[in-house]
């Protein structure tokens, strides 16, 4: 089965869907998100869409996520 390390080219994660938030805007400022067929969760910056892709456990993105959802991020765009 084939795995994927950070900073692998977004390109070369083929077979796999990218979705991004419905909230992007229309510039495409906005991080898109892929499942792995190994069960981890793939992240690219959409405008470098074949650039680097961070990889990313279930766990990991949980954690992420629940962070996010309470408020612990919210600094960044301040």
């Amino acid at each position: 089965m084939l795995r994927f390390e950070n900073g692998v080219r977004a390109s070369a994660i083929e077979g796999v869907h990218w979705r991004k938030s419905s909230l992007s805007g229309p510039q495409g400022n906005c991080l898109e998100v892929a499942n792995l067929a190994q069960g981890e969760v793939a992240v690219r910056n959409s405008r470098f869409p074949h650039g680097p892709a961070l990889v990313y456990t279930r766990a990991e993105m949980a954690a992420f996520l629940k962070a996010a959802k309470d408020g612990e991020f919210d600094y960044l765009t301040d």
